[in-house]
């Protein structure tokens, strides 16, 4: 069963801050929820479905609905794979919805790295009793030592280099200086990114997201519920997702399991990469990008470091806008997962709601794109492909 055209997204909200030193999680999820709600122009009590990961407290969707309220609900899903969690869940949500689960559902992330002093990728994260664990982290495997090796083996493979990776971040900062919420506003150039402090080989500084605190949340609805509703809402055309792991050993860390998510995604929507007005990829960092890019068709293997060069991905400028909001590079990574806030952008592009020195000129079709775990380990990858009502 294919969910083209089964599911619209119907209210979006991002949560302004980008350190909560007052607010706690729990709170973020409900302000992000209440925001969501507000914008598709519902209430709380029409909500049936409920969708969030592993940054949700305590017994996940068990208290956050508790706390947020919400007391119609007949369908739930905690799924989690990390900073692709949330686009892989309006592909649940979708499903869902056509096979009568729901109607209405929410999906939310919020949390506080920032305010916690979190060493976000420069120190081993917590996996507790995974299997891999007694494995691997006898080395000392960080986050960014692990895309730091991806990005060493795609510049040995295919001769990129830090100056066409550096592109990714200058398009991200000419975008981000137009979000009055980033946290990085200033407009860097490639000798800015390439002359920051290295922080592990090959990847600079400015190659590296931000910390932030915050979230975000949005509304899935079905085809009768968007008809009801006074607003644009942005259908849902197609969705894949993918896990990609070290495969006992046998590992090529130049590619992502974007390589897998996106033809399903573009199959289902029955459209190609160069159908795409807009990209909203998921930036952890500059090699992320750079891979992702590769994996769903925008380019051949080996040339994103060609593609992303010269501006090529700056609004106004280039083929192919990338992340108007600023991405995780320059605006916001809500507790280190960033797929959410791909969602959040692209729906603006698609309603003409994005700031309009950003905005794509009849923006008819976006891509959203999440990436979990990590691209030099085990990951999950997730795509959506998205257009306006009438697509």
């Amino acid at each position: 069963m294919s969910i083209k055209g089964k599911a619209y997204i119907a209210g979006i909200y991002e949560h302004p801050t980008r350190k909560a030193t007052d607010l706690s999680v729990a709170q973020l999820h409900g302000e992000v929820a209440a925001g969501a709600i507000a914008d598709a122009g519902i209430s709380k009590e029409d909500i049936d479905g409920y969708f969030c990961a592993g940054d949700a407290p305590g017994l996940g969707p068990l208290s956050m609905v508790e706390y947020m309220g919400l007391r119609n609900l007949r369908h739930l899903d905690a799924t989690d794979v990390g900073g692709s969690s949330y686009v892989l869940h309006i592909g649940h949500a979708a499903a869902a919805i056509a096979m009568g689960k729901c109607n209405i559902a929410l999906v939310t992330l919020a949390g506080r790295p920032r305010s916690e002093g979190m060493a976000t990728g420069t120190q081993p994260r917590n996996y507790g009793a995974a299997p891999d664990v007694p494995f691997e982290f006898i080395y000392g495997p960080t986050v960014v030592n692990m895309y730091a090796m991806a990005a060493n083996r795609h510049m040995h493979e295919y001769g990129t280099t830090s100056e066409q990776m550096a592109w990714i971040k200058v398009a991200a900062s000419h975008h981000a200086q137009h979000n009055p919420h980033a946290m990085l506003r200033d407009v860097v150039t490639v000798e800015d990114v390439v002359n920051s402090p290295m922080i592990a080989d090959p990847l600079h500084r400015n190659d590296c997201c931000v910390i932030s605190d915050g979230g975000g949340a949005f509304i899935v609805v079905s085809p009768e519920v968007a008809k009801s509703l006074d607003r644009d809402c942005v259908k849902v055309l197609g969705h894949g997702e993918a896990p990609k792991h070290l495969n006992s050993g046998q590992v090529d860390l130049t590619f992502t399991g974007a390589r897998w998510s996106g033809p399903i995604a573009f199959e289902e929507a029955g459209v190609t990469p160069a159908d795409m007005d807009y990209a909203s990829i998921y930036d952890s960092f500059t090699i992320t990008v750079l891979e992702t890019l590769e994996d769903l068709g925008f380019c051949e293997v080996g040339q994103g470091g060609k593609f992303v060069s010269d501006g090529n991905l700056i609004a106004g400028e280039g083929k192919l806008p990338f992340n108007t909001d600023g991405g995780g590079l320059c605006s916001n990574h809500p507790i280190n997962r960033g797929g959410l806030t791909k969602v959040l952008e692209a729906v603006r592009q698609l309603r003409d709601e994005a700031h309009p020195a950003v905005q794509v000129k009849d923006c008819q079709l976006a891509l959203a794109h999440g990436t979990g775990g990590s691209i030099g380990t085990r990951m999950g990858s997730s795509t959506v492909i998205l257009g306006r009502a009438d697509a």
